[in-house]
């Protein structure tokens, strides 16, 4: 199999500790080889604050000459660019078929930001960006346990602009959904669509979003064959999709998603971009400035995505 590659994210933040933890667990190391992209010197550092050996080959960003402790837990566009160059060279490996999938450290928004200011370009995240660098307009962020699964219909926007609904967009985002569960679950996933309005709207009491656009696209999947089902109440659906009753909820927007998963499986929920060509898996948390260098954070997230990256592409 094709290696498969670990961006380091922002240098300052817990990214490099946690691909360290996570690549001495000789049951993830064993899984692929792994190449880590990223700056040596960053490495460095986090060796030396974890006390551990980095043993996997390193693919160099080449924007740290130096990388000091007195760096870590602070917002610095040089940590910025890093980051977003890893993700580049990552994203690049998996489409010219050098790597069979990404795996993504934290990086923080902020400081892309600083580094792009005075570029005219714009950055919402990951996601958006990784699916840019391949072609891709409309991504979707699928968040996967094996407790719950969400994805969303819009995510990084602002909630006024998410409750402008579009039915094209939440059938679309039903189908690609589905396509990835069955990669997961196997091939007959059961699909909750979540409302937008308390409720689902009591059949037009709270607002008629949920009946007049969300339902043509419930309706729209199932006649194209997915075992679909909706609008539901967003304030019970996740429950019973966490005690089996669906596989995958489709979310409106992004907390409706994001509190729940975080809730019920914080460290064993994985981010997946979904319709891109190629594997992408993350953790779900951002670069903990407030602990990074102190050789306090958790890896099992990145363990999670890193084995969900190597199911998918095996």
């Amino acid at each position: 199999m094709l290696p498969i590659a670990l961006t380091l994210g922002d240098p300052a933040g817990v990214g490099p500790e946690i691909v360290l933890k996570a690549l001495a667990d000789p049951e993830i190391s064993a899984l692929s080889e792994w190449i880590v992209v990223g700056d040596p010197a960053a490495i460095r550092v986090a060796e030396r604050v974890t006390g551990l050996q980095l043993s996997a080959a390193v693919r160099d960003t080449g924007v740290f000459a130096e990388f000091t402790t007195a760096m870590l837990g602070s917002l610095d566009a040089r940590c910025g660019r890093a980051a977003l160059e890893s993700v580049r060279i990552a994203t690049e490996m998996c489409l010219r078929g050098e790597a069979a999938a990404m795996v993504t450290a934290p990086l923080n928004k902020e400081a892309v930001v600083m580094a792009l200011d005075g570029t005219g370009r714009r950055f919402c995240g990951h996601t958006e960006y990784i699916a840019e660098l391949c072609g891709v307009e409309e991504p979707r962020m699928l968040l996967f346990s094996e407790r719950l699964a969400t994805i969303h219909v819009t995510t990084h926007v602002a909630l006024t602009t998410a409750c402008h609904l579009d039915t094209d967009r939440i059938f679309q985002t039903i189908s690609t959904g589905n396509d990835a569960m069955k990669k997961l679950k196997g091939p007959h996933p059961r699909v909750a669509v979540c409302g937008l309005n308390p409720h689902a709207g009591e059949h037009g009491l709270f607002g008629d979003e949920d009946e007049r656009i969300i339902r043509p696209a419930v309706d729209r999947a199932r006649a194209s064959g997915i075992a679909c089902s909706g609008p539901h109440p967003a304030d019970t659906v996740f429950l019973q999709a966490s005690r089996g009753a669906y596989d995958l909820v489709v979310a409106m927007y992004h907390d409706q998603g994001h509190i729940p998963m975080k809730l019920l499986d914080f460290e064993g929920t994985v981010n997946i971009s979904a319709g891109i060509p190629i594997i992408r898996t993350s953790v779900d948390h951002g670069t903990a400035f407030d602990i990074a260098g102190r050789n306090a954070a958790d890896a099992r997230s990145m363990k999670q995505a890193m084995r969900v990256a190597a199911r998918l592409a095996t």
